[in-house]
């Protein structure tokens, strides 16, 4: 009997360690799909991070792209502004001719008539192209807008004012395409 007690023992134990496997195989199971699980947390975690990334960089690009357009057509508007003052400095000389010609006295009337209308048609173009004539005389010296190329004393002037314009300046907004090239009294 006890022969028999003992083969019931070890029969008992081999079914509770069978069914210990059993259990357990579940077990681990359920282990492995809860730590199944918990990877596609950190995969949904790592895409919204990834999400996250890739609105910063496209936010990023976005803003620096604005940036570019902005910075190009500033420099566009530059470049133009340059041309055309540059232009212009070439073809100031010309008018300053047409101005003198227009002023000259000549016994043709027709022939002044002629050269005035021409002289009018480049002062109306340059004025459409938004050149500005700078002809201090009477006013305050300004280094910024004429060259001082003389020097006189002058008791009806104040300090530091132009008593004489030799050559008009001109300008387009704020930049100086010619500087007015002037005579000051008393500085």
């Amino acid at each position: 009997m006890s022969n028999e007690k003992e083969l019931l023992e070890e029969e008992l134990e081999e079914m509770t360690e069978k069914e210990a496997e059993n259990t357990a195989e579940p077990q681990e199971e359920a282990k492995a799909e809860a730590s199944e699980q918990q990877p596609e947390l950190t995969n949904e975690e790592k895409l919204e991070k990834e999400l996250s990334e890739m609105k910063d960089k496209y936010l990023r690009l976005m803003a620096e792209y604005d940036n570019y357009r902005k910075r190009t057509a500033k420099q566009l508007l530059e470049n133009t502004q340059t041309a055309k003052s540059n232009t212009l400095a070439d073809i100031l000389p010309v008018f300053d001719n047409f101005e003198r010609a227009a002023g000259a006295e000549s016994a043709d009337e027709t022939y002044k008539s002629g050269v005035q209308m021409i002289f009018k048609q480049f002062e109306d173009m340059l004025t459409k192209l938004g050149v500005e004539v700078i002809d201090p005389t009477g006013q305050e010296f300004d280094p910024e807008i004429a060259n001082a190329v003389n020097r006189i004393e002058d008791e009806n002037l104040g300090e530091n004012i132009v008593a004489q314009t030799f050559q008009k300046g001109y300008k387009i907004g704020d930049k100086v395409i010619r500087y007015a090239m002037v005579v000051v009294a008393n500085s």
